[in-house]
């Protein structure tokens, strides 16, 4: 039986760490399912339609890749989509606590869903999407932390601005 994954986030933009992690688990797993998340609660900059659109451009030649929207839990639309691995990106130590908490909220939800976390290369550490955003809203030169189309993307949206 295949394994099939899912990599939940809401990519505000995505980010060369982003694409490293979905890489890194394409060769680990059979299909990983870019899972976009619409949290209403969160004010993004791009609308889920640029999102998915921007992903599925930067992952269109890896077939082991599938970019999907979702609302609502991550781990009942892993139960839904019959994706047994949440992948989960750890950046720092910073980050375990928040992603521990919620491991162990998803397995009392769902103890049949495992969660893997992945770190992405050292060179990507310290990329967040919030940081991004900031640079780019201030002009800086975003190139070596987004992938081009993400780059027109923020160009595009803050030269509206």
């Amino acid at each position: 039986m295949p394994k099939r994954a899912l990599y939940p986030g809401t990519f505000d933009p995505i980010t060369l760490g982003h694409l490293d992690v979905i890489n890194r688990a394409a060769e680990v797993f059979d299909e990983v399912v870019v899972g976009v998340a619409n949290n209403p609660r969160k004010k993004t900059l791009f609308s889920k339609e640029e999102r998915v659109a921007m992903i599925r451009e930067v992952v269109k030649e890896n077939k082991r890749i599938k970019v999907v929207d979702f609302e609502g839990l991550v781990i009942n639309f892993a139960k839904q989509n019959g994706l047994s691995v949440l992948i989960r990106g750890l950046r720092a130590v910073s980050d375990f606590e928040y992603e521990l908490q919620m491991v162990l909220t998803n397995r009392k939800l769902a103890e049949d869903i495992e969660t893997v976390f992945l770190m992405p290369s050292q060179n990507y550490l310290f990329l967040a999407s919030t940081t991004v955003k900031e640079a780019a809203s201030l002009g800086a030169d975003v190139s070596s932390f987004v992938p081009d189309v993400v780059e027109k993307y923020l160009k595009e949206k803050f030269k509206k601005s």
